[in-house]
This record gives structure tokens, C-alpha cells and sequence, in this order.
């Protein structure tokens, strides 16, 4: 691999940059010709839904209705590379062990079921009869079914499949249901139902055309969303002003040009997006936003005072919310010198922003994971709605929250049952449906599981997608203990490093894929999927299977159910695996408020978008209205507060060239690194009172007093427009610096966006001079 390099991106998000990016991966996967005819029906009715993000599919989709990471993901499921047994002849676990997550999965598409061998230490393939025959022998052989057992699943998962999944786990006897929901929107579908009644967003693709005003937190749609970034071009045309929180500056919300503009690329046209930008102090947020909220009570106060008109929306606080009198004490009392100090931002900057908020008339407030994934996390979320309340802007035409959601389906798994809180799914009906009682305890959530891993209190893990044991935190206490488990189960479509990391008995266990035709004896079957704004969307495959020895996630789901659970004829598992449409009628028979003439309405252009009563402001909260939340502190991560001047405040952050644990490649175009994910950014001032040196190795070092050493050595350090005193490193990677037990109260999601670490120095060597830069 050629040598690190750092050089500051110029050119804005999209536009050549994307095109040439994008060319580059259709090469490398031996796909240059074939992928491009399938993105002529992607995201687009009867064709197939995108299988990294899960943003909004329009009703009347763009002539190529996908991004540059859209395509990515399709070139990495439709790879001409092939991971066959023979590979894993030639190669142990052990050394695969070194190879990273970019290496393992350029190995291509996995064509065989195999199963992992001790005495050779290499997997070996197997029959599918043999792998489920064993599987369900094990499953059945765990002792206590209730806490033995975990049933994982990413959010790639379909409704239908994901439907099935949860039936299976809870007649096998458990509600132990981790998502990958779990690490990183989990804070919201918690947070959310306390405000406003309902675990998700209120807005719709038309919301964003019709507001006047959008505010951003801690969400990047350059690399994670790059679809965003059409209506928020166009509402920045209109005047509408943007106002972004982020403690990086992200090209996505700076500059965009459409790669779909013949006129933009041509001309070197592009659009401003921020209209404010503020780069806020990781764990900052909070801060922020109770500055912004106060700045817009006083400025109600003085117009009031003043005989003026009101800013607040006074009628809609007395009608539809509750608790407003307590916040706006504790707004009165908050120091502005302490709201400055914990946000890193100016009182101008947040009274700025609370100006042009007071102005609007209807606002849409986005966030992400740099608001979620804090201590403090939940109250960070009902804070951003508490300043959306304040003026009544929810539940009116382009007004309300928008979390953007990550995995394509991780919303949809949830609606359909894939939870370890049995209280959010209506198991009175399941039962009755299916005949038998469901099990009541809630389950493990996905730090849970890890706890109970830890304490070898789990034998069996069955992983159905996703790249569990990399994506947790915790790595150096995590991957030893998984080791210990008795059985591990990796339903995956590509290599990663879970399965290298087996159990007593380990299998690999490869699928189709979502855009791959999925034929069973009653012909050609489709699927289904939620985006982030409730709309449900039908998935039609259309390549043919990267092997003919694979099979569907749906038929794997009842196999197994066959050979495990006891027989009960009210549980159809060879229908299912049959005709997919059965599936689909159970699920609307269990949720038939949001799934009625579910085979017809998931085909509308748009989908079809599931009840949201926040919209229409019905408030299913236990006072029947919004819920003002008085946050307790202001600290965003007081169980590991970054005392000492020599601490450095850690975000995780996901590169240009990756999606979730899926490494595209090792260049990240829009911070411009390139050849290298071993980096951490720093802001100058830090770099220089710390006594380093641009491109020196440093380790970091976790500050936490659970005696524990976590450390990540061989990081090189570049100069990057980050405020003093955080510091940036890449998710997975980081993950070994964050503790189990540093994870949002209320939700658990873990806090990857503040971990207190120190930096030290391997070596006084300048070993990659090509990382300085002259905008220091």
C-alpha cells in the first residue's frame, strides 16, 4: 500500500470527486459494467431498496436515485470476488487474525456454508443439513433458555425476515433481541416516546420543502447520508438558513455539488449548505443547546416585557405540552460563562442561532449519533425537542426531529419485533396469533449481552448480519470472552473478523444478499423495508446469486425453527420459507394498525408511511401531551470526565470510504487522508503544547478507574480543524479505548463520541512527513 499522505480537500461534497470515487470501486470489484444497469433500479419502485442507508426514497425518485456510498455497497454485494472453501485452505484463523477489516472482506462474496475446525484451526465446508442439524442440537442443549441464548441480527434484515427472527427467539423462550439499533439510535427510541410519544422522527420528505429554518447536531450526511444532500441543496437555494452544530467541519454540510447536474459538474457549479456553522466541543451539545433555548426565553421575556409580540408559542405550551414552567426556571438560573465553557462556543454564536430560530416559522431539527451516543444522551435528544416545543414546531407541515437513522432497516426491524423490551411489541396479540405465551423478562440489549458474555453467563450467539464483536466497545475484554463461548453463529454474506473469532462449535453461514434474486418453489419472492421516515418499501432482487450453495435469510430463520422448536401447527415455518406473502399476512395479522393491505400499499411510490400521532399532535405520552424535559446537568459524560490537562476529549468517527464496520477502502476524500485509517486528528494548539510532532506515532490511552488498560498504539497524528482539546480516531478501531460500561443512561447505547484518553509518544521520529500541511 503506498504511503500515508495528508492533504486538505478543496473541492465540495459530490461532484467529481464522488464520480471518480465511485469509478474506482466498480473496477476493483470486477463490476465496472453490471453494477451500473442495477442502480437503474435502485431506490425506485419494483426495483430494490439501498442497502447501506436507510434516508428517504421519494415518490418520484431522481433518474439515478442513489450517492456514491449507495453504490459502494452495491458494488460490494455485487462483487466478482469469490471467498470459496479453498481459500480457507490455504489460510488459518489465526492469520487472518492480522488481516483487517478492508483485507477480509475484499476476499468476496462467501459461497459455502463451513463450519470451524480446532485441530487445523481453518473452517472447513460443510452440508447446510449438517451446519443446522448441529446448530439446533446446540441451541436445544443450552440449559437456561431465557439468559443462555442471544439472537443478534445488523439492520440489514428485512421486515419479513426480521419478523420471523423475533418469533423464533421468543417461542424458543427469550426476549434477548440486541440490534445494531442498540449502538446507536437506541438513545432515541428512548428519549423520544418520554417527549412526544412515539420512538421515531415526525417529518416527511415534503417537511424539508416546506421549512423555513433546519438545524443540524452531530450528524454528517456527506459520508453517511450523501441523498440528504438534494433537499438540502434546494432548501439552501430557497434562503432557507442551515445551522449546523458538529465539532468537525464536514464537507457534506459546507459545499455540494450534484453529480446528477450535468450544468453543476460541467461548470464547476456548486451550493453553500451551512448558513451557520459552529464547531461545538465533543459533549458540548447539551450546553449548546440549553444556551440556544435560554437566548430564546429571554428574547420572550424582553418582548413581552416590552408589550411586544410573543416569541414563545405561548398557546401551543398551555394546549399540548407539560413541564414547561420547571424548564424555563432552570433555563433562568443557567450561568452563561458555564454554558460557554461546556459547549466551547460563544454566547453570540448560540444567540445567533436562537435569533433566526425565533424567526422561523417552521423548523426541522436533524440530529445523529454525535448526539445519542453520550452519558447524557437522552436528555440531549429531548433537549433539541424541548427548542422545537418551545415554538410549536412539531406537528405542523415542515416542522419536527429528524434522527437519521443508519442501517437501511434498523427502523423496520424494530416495528416488526426485534426488541429486547417486550413492553414496545404487542406479545398478548403475538400469543394469542400463534398460540403459546410469550416470555415477559426483558432481554439483553446489546451492552447486556456483552455483561453477560463477560461473566460466561451466554453459550450460544447467533449473529444473523453484522459484524458484532467489531463493533461493540470493550475489544481487548470482549474478544478473549468470546472465545469462551460454546456455540457462535455467523449468518454473514462476506468475511469479518467475528468469525475469526470462534467458539467451541463455529459456523459461517453465508446468505443472499438483497439485491440477489431469491426464487423458492412458488417463484421469484420479494421483501420489504422501513426508512427513516416510517415508509414502508417493497425490495425486488435482481442478479443472480453469487452462489448457487446459498440461501435466504428467511429460509435459514425456519430450517433452524424446524429443527429446534417444538412443533405447533399454528406456526407455519414451511409456508413461510415458501412464499413470502405468508409472512407478510402474519405481520399485518400482529400490527394490523400500521400493516393493512400490506402486499399492495408497499409498492406505492414513496411507500406507504406507518401511523405517526406526534404528527397530527396526539401525544401517546402518560400526561397525554409533550413532555418539556428539565435535563439534571449540563455534563454530557460525567462517568468519565476529562479532568486533568493533559486529557484529550475522543470522538469515533467513520470515514468517506466506509459504512458502519464495512471499510471500502483506506481513503477518506473529504478530510483528505489518504492510504491510511491509523490517524488521529488533533486540533494544532494541542499538538504543539503536547510536544508533538505532525506524522509521530503516538498510543492512546483510556483515563477511567476501573484499573483496566486499554490502549491503541501506532497511531500517526495530523493537524485538523477540530476544537482544542478533542481529538478524532476511527470507529472500529477506537473501540478498544471505550469501556463497556460508558453508555447513555436510559438507553445504554455505548458513548463513543467522548472517551477521555491520553496521547504519548512511541517515537521522537517524524515517520510520515507527508502528513503536514500548511494550514496547520
Amino acid at each position: 500500500m503506498s504511503k500515508p499522505t495528508f492533504k486538505p480537500y478543496r473541492r465540495p461534497s459530490g461532484g467529481w470527486g464522488s464520480a471518480l470515487s465511485v469509478g474506482n470501486i466498480l473496477r476493483r470489484e470486477g463490476v465496472l459494467a453490471s453494477v451500473p444497469v442495477a442502480l437503474t433500479r435502485h431506490n425506485k419502485v419494483d426495483g430494490y431498496q439501498c442497502n447501506s442507508c436507510a434516508w428517504i426514497k421519494p415518490a418520484s425518485p431522481l433518474p439515478f436515485e442513489f450517492c456514491e456510498n449507495g453504490v459502494k455497497a452495491v458494488a460490494w454485494e455485487l462483487t466478482a470476488h469469490r471467498c470459496t472453501p479453498a481459500f480457507f485452505a490455504k489460510h488459518t484463523v489465526t492469520e487472518l487474525l492480522g488481516w483487517d477489516e478492508f483485507q477480509l472482506e475484499q476476499t468476496g462474496r462467501l459461497t459455502h456454508p463451513l463450519r470451524y475446525d480446532a485441530d487445523s484451526d481453518k473452517y472447513v465446508p460443510v452440508s447446510w443439513g449438517h451446519a443446522l442439524d448441529e446448530i439446533a442440537g446446540e441451541l436445544r442443549a443450552v440449559e437456561d433458555h431465557l439468559k443462555g441464548t442471544v439472537f443478534y441480527s445488523s439492520g440489514r434484515l428485512s421486515n419479513e425476515g426480521s419478523y420471523l427472527y423475533q418469533l423464533f427467539a421468543r417461542l424458543y423462550g427469550n426476549n434477548n433481541l440486541p440490534d445494531s439499533s442498540n449502538m446507536c439510535h437506541e438513545t432515541t427510541s428512548v428519549a423520544l416516546p418520554i417527549s412526544i410519544g412515539q420512538g421515531i422522527g415526525t417529518i416527511s420528505l415534503d417537511d424539508f420543502a416546506k421549512s423555513d429554518c433546519i438545524l443540524f447536531f452531530g450528524q454528517n450526511p456527506g459520508s453517511n447520508s450523501p441523498r440528504m444532500l438534494h433537499p438540502l441543496q434546494e432548501a439552501s437555494r430557497r434562503g432557507v438558513p442551515i445551522i449546523t452544530y458538529n465539532p468537525l467541519r464536514e464537507r457534506g454540510l459546507e459545499r455540494f455539488t450534484n453529480p446528477q447536474s450535468t450544468a453543476e459538474m460541467l461548470l464547476g457549479q456548486e451550493t453553500r449548505i451551512s448558513s451557520q456553522y459552529h464547531q461545538v466541543k465533543a459533549g458540548g451539545d447539551l450546553a449548546a443547546l440549553a444556551g440556544i433555548c435560554k437566548a430564546v426565553l429571554a428574547a420572550h421575556d424582553a418582548s413581552r416585557e416590552a408589550s411586544g409580540p410573543a416569541i414563545l408559542d405561548e398557546a401551543f405550551i398551555a394546549e399540548h405540552t407539560h413541564g414547561f414552567d420547571t424548564f424555563a426556571a432552570w433555563l433562568r438560573v443557567q450561568e452563561w460563562d458555564e454554558l460557554e465553557r461546556r459547549s466551547g462556543l460563544h454566547r453570540a454564536d448560540l444567540e445567533a442561532t436562537a435569533t433566526v430560530y425565533a424567526g422561523a416559522h417552521a423548523v426541522v431539527a436533524v440530529y445523529g449519533m454525535g448526539l445519542t451516543q453520550h452519558q447524557a444522551g437522552v436528555e440531549t435528544v429531548q433537549m433539541l425537542v424541548n427548542l422545537l416545543l418551545m415554538r410549536g414546531n412539531m406537528g405542523r407541515s415542515g416542522a419536527g426531529i429528524c434522527p437519521v437513522r443508519g442501517h437501511s432497516n434498523v427502523q423496520g426491524q424494530r416495528t416488526v419485533g426485534i426488541t429486547e423490551k417486550p413492553e414496545l411489541f404487542p406479545l398478548d396479540r403475538l400469543g394469542e396469533q400463534f398460540g403459546f405465551e410469550p416470555p415477559r423478562e426483558a432481554g439483553y440489549n446489546t451492552v447486556e449481552a456483552c455483561e453477560a458474555i463477560l461473566k460466561d453467563e451466554v453459550r450460544a450467539f447467533v449473529m444473523l448480519g453484522g459484524n458484532f464483536v467489531r463493533a461493540i466497545p470493550d475489544h481487548g475484554q470482549m474478544e478473549p470472552a468470546w472465545r469462551r463461548l460454546r456455540l457462535t453463529v455467523n449468518v454473514i454474506t462476506k468475511l469479518n473478523r467475528s468469525a475469526l473469532l470462534p467458539g467451541a462449535v463455529s459456523y459461517i453461514l453465508p446468505v443472499l444478499g438483497r439485491l440477489e434474486i431469491d426464487e423458492t418453489e412458488a417463484g421469484p419472492q420479494v421483501l420489504s423495508m422501513e426508512d427513516t421516515s416510517a415508509c414502508v418499501h417493497g425490495n425486488r432482487g435482481l442478479r443472480k446469486p453469487a452462489s448457487p450453495h446459498l440461501i435466504s435469510e428467511n429460509r435459514l430463520i425456519c430450517e433452524l425453527a424446524l429443527r429446534t422448536l417444538a412443533s405447533n401447527p399454528r406456526v407455519r415455518w414451511t409456508d413461510y420459507m415458501r412464499d413470502y406473502a405468508e409472512i407478510r399476512k402474519e405481520i399485518a395479522y400482529t400490527l394490523p394498525e400500521s400493516f393493512w393491505d400490506y402486499e399492495r400499499r408497499m409498492w406505492e411510490p414513496g411507500g406507504f408511511q406507518r401511523d405517526l400521532p406526534a404528527k397530527r399532535r396526539e401525544w401517546r405520552t402518560e400526561t397525554g401531551r409533550a413532555t418539556i424535559v428539565t435535563p439534571k446537568a449540563l455534563d454530557e459524560d460525567a462517568d468519565m470526565p476529562a479532568v486533568g490537562h493533559d486529557v484529550l476529549r475522543l470522538m469515533t468517527l467513520r470515514s468517506n470510504d466506509q459504512f458502519n464496520t464495512t471499510v471500502y477502502g483506506y481513503d477518506d476524500r473529504f478530510r483528505g487522508i489518504n492510504n491510511t485509517r491509523k490517524v488521529v486528528l488533533m486540533n494544532r494548539s494541542d499538538i504543539d503544547r503536547l510536544g508533538l510532532k505532525v506524522g509521530q506515532a503516538v498510543t492512546l490511552k483510556t483515563v477511567a478507574d476501573d484499573g483496566i488498560d486499554r490502549r491503541l498504539p501506532g497511531l500517526l497524528v495530523v493537524a485538523y480543524d477540530i476544537p482544542i482539546g478533542c481529538i478524532g480516531g476511527y470507529y472500529p478501531e477506537c473501540n478498544v479505548l471505550m469501556p463497556i460500561w460508558h453508555y447513555a443512561i436510559g438507553s445504554k447505547t455505548p458513548a463513543a463520541k467522548m472517551i477521555p484518553v491520553t496521547i504519548h509518544s512511541e517515537d521522537a521520529r517524524v515517520l510520515e512527513p507527508q502528513l503536514e500541511y500548511a494550514g496547520g
